[in-house]
């Protein structure tokens, strides 16, 4: 089946599906505009996408063969900076990157003050002069971590989430990280290292199968991912949370991403972004 499109909230949001990609898009200004760029853009993105699969899927490093997709390009751009430090595929960075380029197609067509493009919770923004955009971070059981308000004057316009609840697999135990980054694709990629650093390896409780015996062609192959987490000890879970907020830090400090928060098991850590504050975590109890 090919991509289909259907107008939500009485013709305020678009709703944009192909295989696995599924997006939801807001616009304000010419949004009529808005939305014709967006799905002429996205008609595409699947299928260029196919074509350079197995490229996509390749563990990346400094020799990597650049891809040639416009999509392509956007996740090698975001992954290959990091691909010297940790093993990497450029699809760590596929729903920013999707996200990323239907929203710079739409901002080339449209005069919009604000919009957004969200990818399964990684979200490409747009926001003109004295606009605001905010959004709730959430548990995978529905529960409110706090919000995040990001001001046209904030260096951000991507946000991601990723852990072991997510649509992903992850080598890590984080119930949610949520970062912060100058694009979607940043974002996602960022999201993703991150929640694999939050680990206790060996530890009992948590359960992990190969990433090929739960999705055949995963880009992880036979990699350990987790499958489940049993209730931990508080120091436990202190080392764990430390571990994905120094990986956090230390992408602040080298420009990767603005900002970030972690969560595990009802504690959180949240990085301290420069110049900017944008989270604003809630308590979370016992």
């Amino acid at each position: 089946m090919g991509p289909t499109a259907a107008l939500l909230s009485n013709g305020k949001r678009l709703h944009l599906q192909h295989g696995p990609i599924d997006l939801i898009i807001g616009a304000e200004g010419d949004r009529k505009v808005a939305f014709a760029a967006a799905q002429k853009r996205f008609s595409t993105v699947l299928t260029e996408l196919v074509s350079e699969l197995p490229l996509l899927r390749s563990r990346l490093n400094l020799s990597s063969p650049v891809p040639v997709g416009a999509v392509a390009k956007r996740m090698d751009q975001a992954t290959r900076p990091l691909c010297a430090d940790t093993f990497i595929t450029p699809m760590a960075a596929v729903a920013g990157s999707v996200a990323d380029e239907v929203l710079s197609a739409m901002c080339a067509d449209a005069e919009l003050r604000r919009a957004y493009v969200n990818n399964g919770g990684d979200i490409a923004l747009h926001l003109a002069p004295g606009e605001c955009f905010t959004t709730a971070m959430a548990s995978h059981n529905g529960r409110d971590l706090g919000r995040i308000r990001i001001q046209a004057t904030d260096p951000v316009r991507g946000i991601a989430t990723s852990g072991r609840h997510g649509r992903s697999l992850s080598l890590g135990i984080a119930d949610s990280v949520t970062v912060l980054a100058q694009c979607a694709a940043q974002a996602d990629v960022a999201a993703t290292l991150i929640a694999n650093q939050i680990d206790l390896p060996g530890h009992p409780t948590v359960l992990r199968r190969p990433a090929s015996d739960i999705i055949g062609d995963s880009d992880l192959g036979d990699k350990a991912v987790v499958t489940g987490c049993g209730p931990l000890a508080p120091t436990d879970i202190d080392r764990a949370l430390d571990a994905g907020l120094a990986c956090a830090d230390g992408f602040v400090q080298r420009n990767v991403i603005v900002g970030a928060s972690l969560f595990l098991q009802n504690e959180s850590r949240t990085t301290q972004a420069r110049d900017v504050q944008c989270l604003e975590k809630n308590s979370c109890p016992a």
